[in-house]
């Protein structure tokens, strides 16, 4: 079968990007050079197409208590107008999937999940919704997602925005989320990322993207925006310090050994509780970790890390030489007696051992 277009898959033709291959999508993986798209959203900002990624509606008197039931954070707590990181865990205590939830009313939530899941999520959600009066809709294949991230954000969207959004733009809080009008486009505009940068997301129809994503591009230049692409965001997320569904997150994983233990709700009854709240009585044998490096060459997911000793102490899941910083980074699941900030490691990388540091996380912090 061949990969799915989104609805830019034009725009980025038209740009001269490289495509790849990401989750069944066929996504611009860059456009001119991975360390230069990085280096423009931490220094100016970058134009993301995220329109791969899965929506998921809840609407109905008991939407909130749909989603306390569905997920391990508390949703009905949620203020309208503001967003939470969440967890959808199997019966087993397993993670599923790592998400974004939008209150956008008293009785009304948009779930927005990774791309590689996000047909399972929306069938897993439909299906924990039955029994509660909730409306459940997969929004996925209509909606288009489009993120300038970066520190000249504000300034660009409040360029097209009319006197109601300029406001929203201005006021919009960290993970939360307004209606405004951004270039004469209505669009749900949530101030939320995953680079570690002030930023942007825009949720829009599939059919209003390609003309919001020109004006922007337009508006940008001048602030030094380009587009940016999958590799770019991946660097960008990693020196953030946070989790990427199949390399930190897995089914296999223990939330509280990914360092979640503050989003798991376990004074509410959800899908996977009991399993959690056992896991939760003992201290995981493993746990996610930031690790530095001194040298030029970065572990990759799958390095083992090596303890004093040389043996093989816990396993790298992200890895790589960080723009910014110049030094090797990677998050690693390692032994919990080696975890301190400061504790010397090394890790195999193609067969030589390389000096390693814990670090505290996110490794870059705007």
């Amino acid at each position: 079968m061949p990969p799915v277009e989104t609805p830019l898959a034009a725009e980025h033709a038209a740009l001269g990007a490289s495509f790849t291959d990401f989750a069944g999508w066929r996504m611009p993986v860059r456009y001119s050079s991975d360390l230069a798209e990085h280096h423009a959203v931490r220094k100016a900002a970058g134009l993301f197409d995220l329109s791969h990624m899965g929506e998921v509606e809840f609407t109905g008197p008991q939407a909130a208590a749909a989603l306390d039931h569905a997920l391990a954070g508390a949703l009905s707590k949620v203020k309208v107008g503001r967003a939470k990181y969440s967890l959808l865990c199997a019966p087993d205590g397993g993670v599923l999937d790592d998400l974004v939830v939008y209150r956008l009313g008293e009785e009304h939530f948009l779930v927005v999940v990774n791309a590689a899941n996000a047909a399972q999520d929306a069938a897993e959600l439909i299906r924990r919704a039955r029994g509660f009066d909730v409306a459940v809709v997969d929004r996925s294949a209509e909606t288009a997602l489009i993120a300038v991230q970066g520190p000249a954000s504000p300034e660009i969207l409040r360029a097209l925005a009319d006197p109601a959004a300029a406001e929203v733009v201005d006021t919009v809080k960290y993970y939360a989320a307004e209606p405004a009008t951004i270039a004469g486009i209505d669009v749900l505009l949530a101030r939320t990322g995953y680079t570690g940068e002030d930023g942007f997301e825009l949720y829009v129809p599939n059919a209003s993207a390609p003309a919001l994503w020109r004006a922007l591009l337009e508006a940008g230049a001048p602030h030094g925006l380009v587009p940016a692409g999958l590799a770019c965001r991946d660097t960008l997320r990693l020196e953030a310090g946070m989790a990427l569904y199949g390399h930190e997150l897995t089914t296999a994983t223990d939330p509280f050994a990914a360092g979640l233990r503050r989003i798991v709700a376990l004074d509410k009854d959800f899908v996977g509780r009991d399993a959690l709240a056992a896991l939760a009585a003992k201290e995981p044998a493993r746990t996610l970790v930031g690790l530095t490096g001194t040298g030029r060459r970065a572990g990759r997911a799958g390095s083992a890390v090596l303890g004093p000793d040389g043996s093989a102490v816990g396993e790298v899941t992200s890895g790589v030489l960080s723009p910014t910083l110049g030094v090797p980074i990677a998050l690693a699941y390692v032994d919990a007696a080696l975890t301190e900030p400061g504790t010397e490691l090394a890790v195999d990388v193609r067969g030589r051992s390389q000096p390693y540091t814990v670090a505290p996380l996110p490794f870059y912090r705007r």
